[in-house]
């Protein structure tokens, strides 16, 4: 059986130093660095990571909690993560939450509170107290990419600011009867989706439209929950609108589909917008607040590293907390209203 000693003499280094460099713990030099990997390729020689833990203390794995796996950008987010933390030396162990209490409570209170991982990221999750006591209990860094999660480290887009600049485009395009396809638990204010919606009320009180009246349907954040939800704003052509700000890019999509079932067209009797930069909204020439999900997932790892400190910043925040970058990407999907 192949041992570190074995590596250690074909490259000329003690035992220690080429654990170090196969580890990626401690210094050593590149050019060393490189003649140990060398060596622990010729001689076929695979590091054991329960070995590393021992001495360590750490796993190398780091979870993700994640609610939807069947989503294009928990999907991407999730690529962003993997390829971060794949690049760091580290693996990820994913978590699908639900909604159902009990099954939230084994999550955070059997698996992560085991010494099964590093640190935690939460993508888009809203985490109660006991959650995150749970995990800061066991001193496990915990970031949160969007949801909320006290006071853990969080990196997020002005969801608030995203909601009020996809109305106000359809206000500058002269759009007086806008409606807003909101995700399931936009009451919440805390919450993404709440955050939205608090961004489109904002945006049609300061343009004096707001009231009673004001269109708001939760729906599912999907294609099919879109296309749902638009089917019920749609279908009374008296107060139909004659803009549609929808939550998510897949909401818009869905939107889009029933306003070509019910004979609307898009977008001379309405315009769309949706929030996301789907890979699809080209394809469905969308008007989108896009945002990055592949480089909000390295982020999170680059803060996830900065907290078990495998960096040499300090600063836990990139941008000290600064909102993430999106931007207004207007396609065919709106103009103004027929006269």
């Amino acid at each position: 059986m192949v041992a570190i000693r074995d590596v250690a003499r074909l490259a000329g280094v003690s035992k220690a130093t080429a654990s170090r460099a196969l580890s990626g713990r401690g210094h050593v030099a590149e050019e060393t660095r490189r003649r140990v990997e060398a060596a622990a390729a010729a001689v076929g020689y695979i590091a054991s990571p329960d070995a590393a833990s021992l001495v360590t203390g750490r796993t190398k794995n780091v979870g993700v909690v994640i609610p939807f796996v069947n989503r294009w950008f928990f999907g991407e987010v999730l690529e962003g993560i993997e390829r971060a933390l794949l690049g760091a030396g580290y693996d990820l162990t994913l978590y699908n939450v639900s909604e159902r209490v009990s099954e939230r409570s084994r999550v955070f209170e059997f698996f992560l509170a085991r010494k099964r991982v590093d640190a935690v990221i939460a993508v888009g999750v809203d985490l109660d107290e006991r959650e995150v006591e749970v995990l800061d209990r066991r001193e496990k860094p915990l970031v949160c990419l969007g949801g909320s999660g006290g006071g853990a480290a969080r990196l997020a887009v002005d969801d608030r600011a995203v909601g009020q600049l996809a109305t106000e485009h359809l206000l500058h395009l002269g759009h007086v009867r806008i409606a807003h396809l909101a995700g399931t638990g936009a009451a919440h204010p805390e919450s993404v989706q709440g955050h939205r919606r608090d961004g489109f009320l904002e945006a049609m009180a300061n343009a004096g439209l707001a009231g009673d009246d004001t269109q708001v349907v939760e729906t599912a954040m999907s294609l099919p929950g879109g296309y749902t939800g638009a089917l019920q704003l749609l279908g009374h052509p008296r107060i139909r609108p004659t803009a549609l700000f929808a939550a998510s890019d897949e909401v818009a999509f869905g939107a889009v589909l029933a306003a070509e079932r019910l004979g609307i067209d898009v977008p001379r009797d309405l315009s769309v917008i949706g929030v996301d930069g789907h890979e699809y909204a080209e394809m469905f020439d969308l008007t989108t607040v896009e945002q990055y999900p592949g480089d909000q997932g390295r982020m999170a790892v680059d803060v996830v590293m900065r907290l078990l400190g495998e960096l040499s910043v300090a600063d836990p925040l990139p941008d000290s907390g600064a909102p993430l970058p999106t931007r207004l990407v207007v396609r065919g999907s709106t103009t103004s209203p027929a006269r």
